[in-house]
């Protein structure tokens, strides 16, 4: 809800890249370790970046950088990160980002402190609190805003978020837009071993489904890692990509003996083989994880429209200056 909408356009990225309904699932943790399958390495690791202001709400880590709308994180294209941040109360003051609109795309939202209104131009409205998620499926074409809710604003609290955008396939860029709001309590989770714990927000892990419905086989987690060197062993599908951020704590990745040091708002890109290794070097670390399979299709992305052209593109801010949008 809250996020990086309405941001700077982004420089235009290199060409790369019905709801789809093949099975994709990972084997089980247990599995993965007791085959002895290989561990996925590290391909690049990315410190902390700079923060900036997406509106007066949100002051965001740009955590995919330079790679942002790049093959490299297909089918995910951005992600802002809110750290933990006090706001005194503001009476009568909403702090967020105006209408601005969308095309070609999904947007996540993930609350994990406070709270993000949402309001749209199809007639949604609503509020996620600590641990909820809103996926907006802004499809052909979608006009929105987002805020610190209205009771969060007049109390002031601390305030932590993230917000993703996850491509949408060629054939689906211009479906119908749709708002799924996703609450804590339907968000299953999974126990590993050493009290380690995975929360399925999208795709499927030891016997269970996240609730999101996708477009496309993604995998979304929330992963804690409660145990100081308790390994968690994550299998992922052949072929996809990974993205490994840590919200909270120190996490060691990758092979035992190799392994690559992430403090916090640190991400590495990982291979596209094997299963992903993750030790929390201390206590209660916290992990998300952004994986799924790329769409290797070109790119073309302008400020908040995202399509497969430039064609493409200049229709969609046609079509949003025309008022079509929203329909």
């Amino acid at each position: 809800r809250a996020r990086a909408h309405a941001r700077r356009a982004p420089r235009a990225p290199p060409s790369a890249s019905t709801f789809c309904d093949r099975p994709w699932r990972a084997m089980s943790a247990a599995g993965a370790a007791a085959s002895g399958a290989a561990v996925r390495a590290v391909r690049k690791v990315m410190p902390a970046p700079p923060r900036h202001w997406v509106g007066d709400g949100f002051h965001v880590f740009p955590v995919l950088n330079q790679l942002a709308f790049t093959p490299e994180v297909s089918p995910w294209l951005m992600f802002d990160y809110a750290a933990p941040k006090e706001f005194g109360p503001a009476k009568g003051k909403r702090r967020g980002v105006g209408q601005h609109p969308h095309r070609g795309f999904e947007t996540v939202t993930i609350a994990f402190q406070g709270e993000v209104e949402h309001a749209d131009s199809v007639g949604n409205r609503d509020v996620i609190g600590p641990g909820d998620v809103q996926w907006m499926t802004a499809g052909r074409g979608i006009v929105h805003e987002e805020f610190h809710s209205d009771r969060f604003s007049e109390a002031g609290g601390t305030f932590e978020m993230a917000q993703l955008w996850l491509n949408l396939p060629a054939k689906d860029k211009m479906t119908k837009p749709r708002y799924q709001p996703i609450l804590a309590k339907d968000i299953p989770e999974v126990e590993l071993s050493g009290g380690n714990a995975v929360r399925l927000i999208a795709g499927e892990y030891g016997g269970k489904k996240g609730p999101a419905r996708l477009h496309s086989p993604v995998e979304l987690f929330d992963i804690q890692l409660k145990t100081k060197g308790e390994a968690a062993h994550i299998a992922l599908p052949e072929g996809h990509n990974a993205i490994v951020f840590v919200r909270k704590g120190e996490v060691l990745v990758g092979e035992e003996g190799k392994e690559r040091v992430l403090g916090p708002q640190a991400t590495a890109l990982m291979g596209r083989e094997g299963s992903l290794r993750l030790v929390g070097s201390e206590k209660n670390s916290q992990v998300l994880l952004l994986a799924g399979e790329p769409t290797n299709e070109p790119i073309a992305a302008q400020g908040p429209m995202v399509m497969n052209t430039q064609e493409q593109l200049r229709k969609a801010f046609d079509d949003f200056y025309s008022g079509k949008f929203g329909r």
